[in-house]
């Protein structure tokens, strides 16, 4: 690939983006940030087609979002609904936005998307600058797999039926926290290939990261409806507070 920019992953997805991903239910989300959001405005980053933040603003916050890929940005503006959100096409490590937010969030691994630890220290930074007193950062990630990372690679079977197969085909880079992952889709039109780069993090460099930030982590959970984290959670739904 020659080239890899915020906004490839995004642009490469797009168009089968909510079909590959409609068995989400954002019900868990929308509850959650809905409750931390506390009346204020929310602000998502890696606001994608909507998935959450369309069902979010529904419920009454009003929500803005930032994204880098175009494409995503038109399926998003495209839905009932989606014009009434406004939306950055920018880096979200920026945060380039106007005003305070009570809650900031960013979930399903889009913060690693930020490839380097640089990048993401500056992104909490910048989330801290627009938070409101009091205000929320939720970033919603997996917790790393050390198993796949010490062998270096990862190739799993995710779907197989009678005309479909999903594969996911990860390489892992330890010294620099970088994966390299790529989704196999092979059916009987054809094979369809997506490709994503992320800089993954443990659960205590996130912690630092906020501490640098200004912000303190206030709850962590393994799923929206608040089940304790523990050694064996797969993801880290972490909450900081300004």
């Amino acid at each position: 690939m020659e080239h890899y920019g915020p906004e490839t992953y995004g642009e490469r997805v797009a168009d089968v983006y909510d079909t590959w991903y409609k068995a989400g239910d954002p019900t868990p989300e929308v509850a959650f940030l809905h409750e931390l959001a506390g009346g204020g405005r929310a602000l998502e980053l890696g606001i994608g087609t909507g998935r959450v933040a369309l069902p979010l603003a529904a419920s009454g916050v009003d929500v803005h979002g930032i994204e880098a890929s175009p494409a995503m940005v038109e399926r998003l503006r495209a839905k009932p609904g989606g014009e009434t959100i406004t939306t950055l096409i920018g880096d979200m490590a920026d945060v380039a936005v106007d005003g305070t937010f009570a809650l900031v969030f960013v979930v399903y691994n889009t913060f690693f998307m930020l490839l380097t630890q640089a990048d993401q220290v500056r992104c909490f930074r910048n989330v801290a600058a627009c938070l409101a007193p009091g205000g929320r950062f939720v970033v919603h990630a997996l917790v790393p797999d050390l198993s796949s990372i010490e062998r270096g690679e990862a190739l799993e079977v995710r779907d197989a039926s009678l005309d479909y197969v999903r594969l996911n085909a990860t390489t892992f880079d330890r010294m620099n926290q970088r994966l390299d992952t790529t989704q196999v889709r092979i059916t009987e039109q054809g094979t369809r290939l997506v490709h994503a780069k992320l800089r993954y993090a443990f659960p205590p460099e996130l912690d630092l990261m906020a501490e640098v930030a200004g912000l303190s982590l206030e709850a962590r959970y393994a799923t929206f409806d608040k089940q304790p984290f523990t050694a064996e959670s797969a993801m880290a739904l972490s909450v900081y507070r300004a």
